[in-house]
């Protein structure tokens, strides 16, 4: 009886063993991926800077030229 309990007990060790190896796998797939989308998130980021910063200069590109259309219509 009490080799059939250490077997018992050695089977769920291993079980143990292999559930650990499978989620330290699990957890370096997770950094890996983290470390990606933290790298796009960068790079997101910064386009997004760049897009706001371009639609900053279109707003006042267009405000100067509704400027110069009143100025216009003013001397008309």
């Amino acid at each position: 009886m009490t080799l059939d309990l250490l077997e018992k007990l050695e089977s769920k060790i291993q079980n143990a063993v292999d559930s650990i190896a499978l989620l330290q796998m699990e957890v370096e797939d997770l950094k890996e991926d983290k470390i990606g989308l933290a790298s796009k998130n960068d790079l997101l980021q910064a386009e997004n800077m760049k897009l706001a910063d371009e639609h900053l200069q279109w707003q006042s590109r267009l405000s100067a030229l509704v400027g110069k259309i009143e100025q216009a219509e003013c001397m008309l």
